[in-house]
């Protein structure tokens, strides 16, 4: 334990927790792509062997930037249950929508079907437990985004908008031919940081409104760490700390009530981001926005060692490579990358940024719960936590 830096000492502990608890989806339960794996693992020597028209990397990496567009809802467990019931049932109807994505136009008939077969099905797999963990009502449970119930929009917005861009760079590919088509694209990019802000804003390629930040950040983790696909892996920014964690509501609510936000900046500066916003949360609390967070630089009056800057400014030029020189500001969604770069010195194998997201998916979601009473006598966290030993109201009064 580092006695003198508690942060240290939290970063550490999420790390660790992450790398024995990933978080991502089961990509050994989709049906075509079961001897991509061999006892659960990625079958990496074997990655280039073509399947069908691509390499199964290619395939791969398709999957995961779908998967990420649509792991935006109330039910991780439930969204990705019906992402792998839904690509088995259509790939058994032959409609092998990954390797050919203008199948999914030419068979939205049958698509829209097994969406709502499919949803259908998950809800009443899903919605009593997820209602007993969130302290509502299971007739609320939906996957569709926005309260939406509309399954046609759902499907051309969430699946066809990552299913067009494929489509779309396959096409551009002048006569090339497109086994890697996707990945081509992705690792045309500096960085993985860089790529991820490209995916959503490019003014051509760019997917928009169909995916947030968030969702762009997990895909970057994914190909990245979780199922490392990208074939550049001697260059550190597309390696663990080369792209920002993608910070959601579990990571807000861990993050807050252990008093690592507030060790960076004050909660009137939190008030003015609009991270925090008040009676906007269930039961009229303070509600946790932390996806507000992004680009926020640190508080005036917090310290920040020089150690540490010098960390802070590596991962940014040579990492995430959104710096040519050393940035002007500390932007906070960033800290915990400065103290992994300076734990990889003692630490084999190195952590990346991956493991600490995990880590705040593990807690979030089996004992920090969005509520007042979460289990907190069970969380490994529990003597690192500011809410827990110092200030309940960390807990009690602020939701996400």
């Amino acid at each position: 334990m580092n006695e003198a830096d508690p942060i240290a000492n939290l970063v550490l502990r999420l790390a660790e927790l992450g790398r024995a608890h990933p978080s991502a989806p089961d990509l050994t339960r989709i049906e075509p792509f079961e001897p991509f794996f061999h006892h659960g693992n990625l079958d990496a020597l074997h990655l280039d062997k073509r399947d069908g028209a691509l390499t199964r990397r290619e395939v791969l990496t398709r999957l995961l930037l779908l998967s990420a567009v649509l792991d935006q809802g109330p039910d991780i467990l439930g969204l990705r249950e019906m992402v792998t019931r839904f690509t088995n049932e259509l790939y058994r109807r032959e409609i092998r929508f990954l390797h050919k994505p203008i199948l999914f136009f030419e068979e939205l008939g049958i698509a829209i079907e097994q969406l709502l077969e499919q949803h259908e099905a998950v809800r009443k797999l899903r919605a009593g437990d997820w209602a007993a963990a969130n302290r509502t009502n299971p007739r609320r449970y939906n996957l569709f985004m926005d309260n939406a119930h509309q399954a046609l929009g759902y499907a051309v917005f969430r699946w066809g908008v990552p299913l067009a861009l494929i489509y779309l760079l396959e096409r551009e590919s002048d006569g090339r031919e497109t086994v890697t088509a996707l990945l081509d694209y992705l690792e045309s990019y500096p960085s993985t940081e860089i790529m991820t802000q490209q995916l959503k804003d490019h003014t051509r390629y760019g997917l928009g409104k169909a995916i947030g930040d968030k969702a762009a950040h997990l895909f970057g983790k994914w190909l990245v760490t979780s199922y490392p696909l990208t074939r550049r892996t001697d260059d550190l920014a597309w390696q663990g700390l080369s792209y920002e964690v993608p910070y959601d509501s579990n990571a807000g609510r861990v993050l807050w009530r252990t008093g690592y936000l507030l060790h960076w900046a004050s909660e009137e500066d939190y008030l003015h981001y609009q991270v925090l916003q008040p009676r906007r949360g269930k039961g009229g609390m303070t509600y946790i926005r932390v996806t507000n967070l992004r680009g926020k630089p640190l508080g005036k009056d917090r310290l920040f060692t020089a150690a540490l800057k010098d960390a802070y400014d590596d991962v940014c030029r040579r990492h995430l490579k959104t710096h040519r020189r050393a940035p002007a500001k500390v932007e906070i969604q960033r800290i915990q990358h400065a103290y992994l770069l300076r734990l990889n010195q003692q630490h084999q194998p190195p952590f990346a940024a991956g493991h600490f997201d995990d880590g705040l998916i593990y807690v979030g979601t089996t004992f920090c719960f969005n509520h007042a009473q979460p289990d907190c006598s069970r969380c490994p966290l529990r003597d690192l936590c500011r809410g827990y030993n110092e200030t309940p109201a960390l807990i009690t009064a602020y939701r996400t």
